[in-house]
């Protein structure tokens, strides 16, 4: 049997929170429905945050109690804060997401607090959902792992820092993200190794934006270095409304292929998932669909590993 990969679709959150327009509700519930027959067994299907600041999440409750009931799909929301985590436990979510900036500077304009102290706010949910015995799991993205658009180079020895205060408060997995899509392969296979090293198995996977034209090259370093989880968006979707010049996310459709043809096991059926494209145009027909895949069509050489 071929190795597993697991591919966790963001484009339901990451993607949406940057589309210019709102997709209705029941119609983003279809293009979860969609992206689920595919395949896919994690999906990011919308954040717990302020709607007055990110319009296209006012549904979220909606949709992850909806998404609930797809069979087999582990259910992940984002939360920035304790609020935000009461809700996505209150809905159903099956695993949240918390965002801690390694810079400085997206921090504040992300979470209005620094990272050491958003650290301190992943600690106080960690013992909350201790205390109330709730099985869920919590996963922390460490952003602007490899580089800020408002600060500039990250260290790598801060990025190690964080992950490992990170995994001292107890959180079951640790993501680095490339938020604004400035890494370089090199970077990756470097930054992953050392907070491995620091971390161990608490460090799952990656969640790579293609703002530089590398986002493949940076997934398919994450793969030689041990990488065998990533985040990716369909039609490559999203971006940061709180990092200036940050694109979309890596094609789930273009992942998928390079994993298949590599060898790797995913799960997906890639007809299904670019049929899915169809339902997101239907939500939002304005708005700009990425990916080589679909606009070249499955060649005929492909071969779905076994």
């Amino acid at each position: 049997m071929s190795e597993h990969v697991m591919v966790c679709e963001v484009g339901p959150r990451d993607g949406l929170q940057m589309a210019k327009s709102v997709m209705p509700t029941e119609a983003k519930c279809a293009w979860i429905g969609a992206l689920a027959a595919s395949g896919l067994r994690e999906i990011e299907v919308g954040s717990f945050v302020p709607a007055k600041l990110i319009p296209q999440m006012a549904d979220t409750d909606a949709v992850v109690r909806f998404s609930r009931g797809i069979p087999g799909l582990t259910v992940v929301a984002l939360a920035p804060n304790l609020r935000g985590a009461e809700a996505a436990l209150a809905a159903g979510a099956h695993r949240i997401s918390i965002p801690v900036s390694v810079s400085e500077g997206h921090s504040r304009a992300n979470l209005n607090r620094s990272p050491d102290e958003q650290v301190a706010v992943v600690a106080k949910i960690v013992a909350w959902m201790r205390e109330a015995g709730d099985k869920a799991e919590i996963e922390v993205a460490c952003s602007t792992a490899f580089g800020c658009s408002i600060d500039g180079a990250v260290p790598e020895h801060a990025v190690v820092r964080i992950a490992s205060a990170l995994a001292e408060a107890g959180v079951s997995q640790i993501a680095l993200a490339d938020t604004v899509g400035y890494a370089n392969p090199a970077q990756i296979k470097s930054v992953v190794r050392a907070v491995r090293a620091e971390i161990g198995p608490v460090l799952r996977g990656l969640h790579l934006h293609d703002t530089m034209g590398l986002g493949i090259a940076n997934a398919l370093a994450g793969l030689e270095a041990g990488i065998r989880d990533f985040d990716s968006a369909l039609a490559g979707l999203g971006g940061c409304p709180f990092a200036p010049g940050a694109s979309g996310n890596i094609v789930t459709e273009d992942l998928v292929f390079m994993l298949e043809s590599m060898g790797f096991e995913t799960g997906i059926d890639l007809a299904k998932l670019i049929a899915a494209r169809g339902l997101l145009h239907a939500g939002l027909p304005a708005e700009p669909m990425h990916g080589q895949l679909a606009k070249a069509g499955i060649p005929r050489t492909f071969q779905k590993a076994a």
